[in-house]
């Protein structure tokens, strides 16, 4: 292949670059590829002519920027898609600038495209009855209820991000005490999380209904392959709709898997857990991360309000207009 080529490059960089060398995980590959399959695309078409014709000289960043405009513009997406599909572009315009001197130049020019900032919501959370609500809307008597209702209990349980959770595989659980679930997160970080005795059951009742392979992904579809995380959130969403008419405050949140998560950590914020011990327990790089759902715990901040001093209130008198001998050695001055 011609060390030249726009092909030559790629394929060197999702091949020799992400999966062998850097071992990135199936999901960053697949996003990567994602985000170029657009850019390639819409470089294509302002060129008039076919994906397999472009040459490296010709992603420029000024093609960068007019694709992350067009994404923002005209495929509505959101600043922090925008911001990882630039983290893809850059990435190999990184890899590049490493092995070819003579690309030295243009690779600059894009790695100088900075992220753009957006606004950062409070994450959204369920209160107890909420939660209560949608666990009691599988169908535990059918294999797919009680699968929904083992997966759920135990993002509520770990606070997993979707795709940790639906990665588990039986040889990552220990259902005998203490009960525990490894669980592998971004970069590819171990992490174990202690289960309640309710989880290690539904684990248990789920494995002795459909036994898996002791390496293979416990959560499966109808057609036994693994579970989605598309899937997940859609029988989420039905869930959710249901539980609504017992719980009706759902009709106004956006519940979705990270959801759990977000409440886990709402909850153990509120519970007075360490923000250290809930980053290592959530694998958070930053604790940052972590203490945005202090930010998010309105209980909290009311019951930090409340361990004012009652004296420095608004509307209260002064401290020295109530101590009744003050005032009374004032006045005889």
């Amino acid at each position: 292949m011609n060390r030249e080529s726009l092909a030559y490059w790629l394929h060197a960089f999702f091949h020799e670059w992400l999966a062998e060398q850097r071992n990135c995980s199936r999901h960053t590959v697949l996003s990567y590829r994602d985000a170029w399959k657009l850019y390639l695309q819409f470089v294509a078409r302002r060129h008039h002519r076919p994906v397999s014709a472009l040459k490296l000289d010709e992603l420029t960043a000024d093609e960068v920027l007019a694709f992350l405009k067009h994404s923002e513009s005209e495929r509505r997406t959101s600043i922090g898609t925008r911001n990882c599909r630039l983290a893809a572009i850059r990435s190999f315009f990184r890899f590049v600038a490493d092995r070819e001197p003579l690309s030295a130049m243009q690779c600059a020019a894009v790695l100088s495209i900075p992220t753009k900032k957006g606004p950062k919501p409070e994450p959204d959370y369920l209160d107890g009855d909420e939660v209560a609500a949608i666990l009691r809307r599988p169908d535990r008597s059918t294999p797919e209820g009680q699968r929904d209702h083992a997966l759920l209990a135990l993002l509520y349980n770990t606070g997993a991000r979707i795709q940790e959770a639906l990665d588990v595989c039986p040889s990552n659980i220990r259902l005998t005490a203490p009960a525990q679930v490894k669980l592998y997160g971004k970069g590819r970080k171990a992490r174990i999380c202690p289960l309640w005795p309710e989880t290690a059951a539904l684990l248990k009742a789920l494995l002795e209904r459909q036994p898996r392979p002791y390496n293979e992904p416990l959560f499966v579809n109808r057609y036994g392959g693994p579970l989605s995380a598309a899937g997940a959130r859609f029988k989420l969403a039905q869930y959710v709709r249901a539980a609504a008419y017992d719980s009706p405050s759902l009709r106004k949140k956006r519940v979705h898997p990270h959801t759990f998560r977000h409440t886990a950590g709402v909850q153990m914020i509120a519970a007075g857990v360490d923000v250290t011990v809930i980053r290592n327990w959530f694998g958070h790089v930053s604790l940052d991360t972590t203490n945005h759902y202090a930010r998010a715990n309105i209980e909290t901040k009311r019951l930090a309000l409340e361990q004012v001093d009652r004296s420095t209130r608004p509307g209260s008198p002064p401290r020295w207009r109530r101590n009744p001998n003050l005032l009374a050695w004032l006045d005889a001055l």
